[in-house]
């Protein structure tokens, strides 16, 4: 939004407006922009070890319902905000509410899910992530024409009303019968819970699983120590890879600077927003069909589909770019239309595959007693490279200019070969048994080990 930059980053949208002299690719490359973009990633990692703490401690609910209050004070401080620092600050807030929110709730989509329906239900949470970027996109289109130059204030304040329904939400909902029975609850009431949320009183099997995974959780009393033995050093491997996987898809770099990157092969302010919202559309329905198939045909099918799909999109725009888009002018508005539709085949095919499952299978593989802590470690490594990478991309896409979709291209080669050597399938395994899929991998077999040879090992 041009009244916004001319506001906290003038040095951006003075090059942006009148500065030929330089590169199509660098007129957005300011330290100062991408810093306020990066502090909400920053503030995020903090947060999100805290929020572990407080997940484990005092259950997914309380965890949610702090998120919902970070990031309405952030949403009202940077509506507020009169300087460069209070829109940072604000942001830092927000970050703190996301890293909370990224904590507790696909945690509680997983434990309060069936096994058979787990799937669609927590990819009701990138689903969701869909639907906040594409009313971001539809508020800045609406809002940046508003005479005056103060659209950007609404667009800040506006980002108060999600969180307001996660707060209010979060007040009525029940705690997962998983941290009812962590936090020392009532088995009874942990039973009678489940019978409501299954629609069942054959709930006997499940609650046994809770109980004893319940009773294991409270013999580890350093869940950060425990979780690098050896018998959860797959799931510690996925807890890693998949989150900086899903950065390196460089899904975040497109969805930060869309507009920016319009405007940079020769749309115009309007026409990048628009163009946002179609990506946004594309994605948010993506992910919509994710939900309906990812427990048909299972989490390894999606994720090489959507892998292959990005890949040979993203080297065509390479392609594209290299050979028509120079230092200075644009494109033609046919190449320009065309790298839309790319972006847009793009956008779809992470919609249906890492977005949803890059939170879908971390939440789903660890046993309870180190639950929080592996929830947690996806969490920070997803900040620290969406940081990584939103504080590098403009500045990448100044120096090796086309060639960074090239180099996204590379990553998303690797973590399709990945997926398909080293993750088990683990559609309709209950939570509390996803043990078994390790032990049966051709791979991990040779790693994981049970609790006893374990214990010999280390002795």
């Amino acid at each position: 939004m041009e009244s916004f930059l001319e506001k906290f980053f003038p040095d951006v949208y003075a090059k942006m407006r009148g500065d030929s002299a330089v590169s199509n690719y660098c007129k957005f490359d300011s330290q100062l922009l991408t810093a306020f973009t990066s502090s909400l990633y920053v503030a995020g990692l903090f947060a999100t070890f805290i929020a572990s703490w407080v997940t484990r401690r005092f259950g997914r609910r309380r965890t949610m319902l702090a998120g919902g209050f970070a990031f309405m004070a952030g949403a009202a401080l940077g509506g507020a905000a009169a300087d460069v620092y209070m829109v940072i600050f604000g942001r830092v807030l927000l970050g703190i509410g996301v890293g909370f929110a990224n904590q507790s709730v696909p945690l509680y989509l997983s434990e309060m899910a069936p096994p058979r329906y787990r799937g669609a239900f927590n990819n009701g949470f990138q689903f969701s992530i869909g639907i906040g970027a594409l009313s971001a996109n539809l508020i800045n289109y609406g809002t940046a024409n508003i005479k005056g130059g103060w659209g950007w204030r609404v667009s800040l304040a506006l980002a108060a009303v999600p969180a307001l329904f996660l707060t209010l939400g979060a007040f009525f909902l029940p705690e997962t019968p998983n941290s009812l029975i962590q936090q020392g609850g009532d088995v009874h009431d942990a039973k009678q819970l489940l019978q409501k949320i299954r629609g069942t009183t054959d709930v006997d099997q499940e609650l046994e699983d809770l109980v004893a995974a319940s009773n294991a959780s409270r013999t580890v009393r350093r869940p950060f120590r425990t979780i690098v033995r050896r018998n959860y050093r797959p799931q510690l491997v996925m807890a890693i890879a998949i989150p900086f996987f899903q950065q390196v898809t460089g899904i975040n770099a497109i969805a930060f600077y869309q507009p920016v990157l319009f405007r940079t092969i020769g749309l115009g302010q309007n026409a990048a927003l628009i163009s946002a919202v179609v990506g946004g559309v594309v994605g948010t329905s993506s992910t919509l069909i994710s939900m309906i198939v990812v427990d048909r045909l299972g989490r390894r099918p999606l994720f090489l589909i959507g892998g292959i799909q990005m890949l040979v999109s993203q080297v065509i725009i390479a392609g594209i770019l290299a050979t028509q888009l120079g230092d200075q002018g644009g494109v033609s508005r046919g190449y320009a239309y065309l790298v839309l539709l790319l972006i847009c085949v793009y956008v779809a095919g992470f919609g249906w595959s890492w977005g949803p499952l890059g939170w879908l299978v971390p939440s789903e593989i660890f046993p309870l007693e180190i639950r929080s802590a592996g929830q947690s470690i996806t969490v920070a490594v997803s900040f620290i490279f969406t940081f990584i990478i939103a504080q590098t991309f403009l500045a990448m896409l100044c120096h090796m200019k086309s060639g960074i979709f090239f180099f996204f291209a590379g990553w998303l080669v690797i973590m399709t070969m990945f997926i398909h050597m080293l993750l088990p399938e683990t559609r309709n395994i209950p939570m509390e048994q996803m043990g078994k899929v390790w032990r049966e991998h051709p791979f991990w077999r040779r790693i994981v080990v049970d609790e006893g040879d374990e214990s010999k090992m280390d002795g």
